[in-house]
This record gives C-alpha cells, structure tokens and sequence, in this order.
C-alpha cells in the first residue's frame, strides 16, 4: 500500500499530500478510544493516518502555521526551531504524530497493533 500516496520529489511534497496530512490531523484530532488507526481516503483509496504521517518523515517542506499549532499543542514539552521564527518541517511533525499515533493505540489497549507499527517504522527508516 506505500505506493498509493504521491512520492516526495527532492524532499519535497505535492500539494495533494500536504492537504492529506492536513486530513490526517483532523482525523487524529477526533480519534476516540478505537484500537484502529483512522483513516483518510486519497483519489479512492482509503489510507491509515500513519501511512500518511510516514510519507512525510522526509520531507522538508515548512508547515503553515496553523498546522503547527495543531502538533506542538500536543507536546509535552515546548518546541523550539532551529528556522527563521521557528518554522517547522513536515519531516518534524510527521514524526512527532507519528509516535503521538502509537502512544494512543498503547493508551487505547491496542498494544501489539503499536508495537507493530514501531517496528514498521523502524524497517523503513533503516532503508
């Protein structure tokens, strides 16, 4: 299923795949106490929000400003940026939802579904 999200090109995301996250924000914003990811559907095809947080894991295109404020509100700890005013990169907050989604499926009591998934994203950061 990785093939059915737009590639990045020279770290860089579509617009497609910018709006998705965006999609996959909300649906994590209204995440309840479901053992299973949620979705988001993409030219028909229905995706899990962690298939579209993983996409971004490398791409280096700066985050408007109010998706910003939707993943650092969720931070423990303030967030500071290396970038002018503190910009942040997809890269960065496509891996700060990505284990944001794996601690809710361990609070959710879906465990091994989570433990499943950090092992997913750990092959994939290896290649």
């Amino acid at each position: 299923m990785s093939n059915a999200l737009p590639p990045l090109h020279n770290g860089h995301a579509p617009f497609t795949l910018q709006e998705l996250f965006r999609e996959a924000l909300y649906a994590f914003e209204e995440w309840d106490a479901e053992l299973t990811v949620p979705i988001v559907t993409f030219e028909g095809r229905v995706v899990p929000i962690s298939q579209v947080f993983d996409a971004m894991r490398l791409c280096d295109d700066i985050v408007p400003m109010n998706i910003v404020g939707a993943v650092t509100e969720r931070l423990t700890k303030p967030w500071e940026g290396e970038g002018p005013l503190d910009q942040m990169t997809f890269s960065t907050a496509a891996r700060v939802m990505g284990v944001l989604v794996r601690k809710r499926l361990l609070a959710n009591g879906g465990a091994d579904i989570a433990a499943v998934a950090a092992q997913a994203d750990e092959s994939r950061s290896r290649r």
